[in-house]
C-alpha cells in the first residue's frame, strides 16, 4: 500500500495516483489540506527531502508570504501552510518519493 500525500485539486497528484492504480497499486490518498500534517510527519519529510525539495517556493502560497514569514521555521510554515508542499510526496514502507518525475515513475510503476 502506497499512501500518496497531496491536495485534492492538485494536476500532478491526481495524474500520479491515477497511474499508480492503473498499475495495480493501492493507493491511499491523503488531501494535506483537508487532513493537515502534523509536525512530527512533515519533520520526517524534512529530513527526508531537505528544505529546499520540500518547500514549494514556486507556488503562489510563497509569492504570497512577506519576506519576514519565509525567514521562518520551514515546519511552521509547512504546518500553518499545507499548499507550501512540493507534492505529491508518496510513502511506501520507509521509502519516500517527492514529485511525480520519470525517475519516481519508474521506481513505482516500471
Amino acid at each position: 500500500m502506497l499512501t500518496l500525500y497531496g491536495l485534492k485539486n492538485c494536476d500532478t497528484c491526481r495524474k500520479a495516483t491515477k497511474a499508480l492504480e492503473a498499475a495495480g497499486r493501492d493507493v491511499a490518498f491523503h488531501d494535506v489540506k483537508k487532513e493537515p500534517l502534523g509536525k512530527d510527519q512533515l519533520a520526517v519529510f524534512l529530513d527526508a527531502f531537505g528544505v529546499d525539495r520540500l518547500v514549494n517556493k514556486k507556488s503562489t502560497t510563497w509569492r504570497g508570504l512577506s519576506e519576514e514569514e519565509r525567514q521562518r521555521d520551514p515546519l511552521d510554515l509547512l504546518a500553518e501552510n499545507p499548499s507550501l508542499m512540493k507534492r505529491p510526496v508518496i510513502v511506501e514502507g520507509d521509502k519516500k518519493h517527492l514529485g511525480w518525475q520519470g525517475d519516481v515513475q519508474a521506481k513505482l510503476i516500471g
